[in-house]
């Protein structure tokens, strides 16, 4: 882990997309250190879009509706629930420089948010940046049952359908886990990551597969598109391009059918 500060790197929206496309992403101590660091873990957590797995119990809400999910409509809001303190956590790695950082991806197209409205307010959700056909989740947030897993849900199938290839998780949690998350080596990241930003297909060894299905945590071609009744993103296109394809307002039984989906396409550890 080396300080940003450390380098004497002017960090700068274009420096911090260089990062992630090079597989490393910064953090800080605490809200209250100003200070960022480049990491770049020895085991790296992904979610396997061809191989999700979505609780019956999750499945059950999502059919049942009563919230509504927004995309990119309120950045500030998202960081702001998931910089704030939760049960067993009372400060955050969310400071002042990653806000404004994240802040100007967003504004150039490259930062998205997922967010759970229910009667008119915020209650769950999470933002990442895209990069070609990987995504980099970096933070989530709940204040209503089941709210983040929601906005994991919906994310999966909008990254399904938009052909993205890869969905990197940082680390594996136990929530991430019980949707089928794994760790893979660096090397095996590297790989996917290539592959992700157009430089050829990642094999590896390992359980499951890796990356292959989830159009923006994962590779998927027309077939998931005819699912949901469009026309999906083909392998080449850029996440930039294809994030927004699948309708704001696509129904649970889209989403779930994109989800469920499996790809022969993209990257896979099996």
């Amino acid at each position: 882990m080396t300080s940003i500060d450390d380098v004497m790197i002017e960090i700068t929206p274009q420096v911090l997309l260089k990062a992630y496309a090079c597989g490393i992403f910064p953090m800080a101590e605490s809200a209250e250190d100003n200070a960022l660091y480049w990491i770049e873990p020895e085991r790296r957590g992904i979610l396997p879009l061809d191989r999700v797995h979505i609780p019956k119990r999750l499945a059950r809400t999502i059919r049942s509706g009563g919230f509504e999910v927004k995309i990119d409509r309120n950045f500030e809001a998202v960081i702001d629930g998931c910089a704030a303190p939760r049960s067993g956590r009372r400060s955050t790695w969310i400071n002042g420089r990653i806000r404004g950082l994240y802040r100007e991806l967003f504004a150039l197209g490259h930062c998205h948010t997922i967010e759970v409205w229910q009667n008119g307010a915020l209650i769950g959700g999470l933002y990442g940046v895209h990069l070609g056909r990987a995504f980099f989740g970096e933070s989530m947030f709940s204040r209503a049952r089941d709210a983040s897993k929601i906005a994991l849900v919906y994310l999966v199938a909008r990254l399904k359908y938009g052909g993205f290839t890869l969905l990197d998780t940082q680390f594996v949690t136990g929530h991430l886990a019980r949707f089928g998350a794994i760790e893979v080596s660096r090397d095996e990241f590297q790989r996917f990551l290539e592959a992700a930003l157009g430089g050829g297909t990642a094999h590896g060894s390992g359980s499951g597969g890796a990356a292959a299905a989830a159009g923006g945590w994962g590779g998927l071609g027309g077939g998931a598109a005819a699912a949901a009744g469009g026309s999906g993103g083909s392998a080449g296109s850029s996440g930039a391009g294809v994030f927004s394809l699948l309708s704001e307002g696509a129904g649970a039984e889209t989403v779930l059918q994109l989800v469920s989906q499996t790809s022969k396409t993209g990257c896979s550890t099996a």
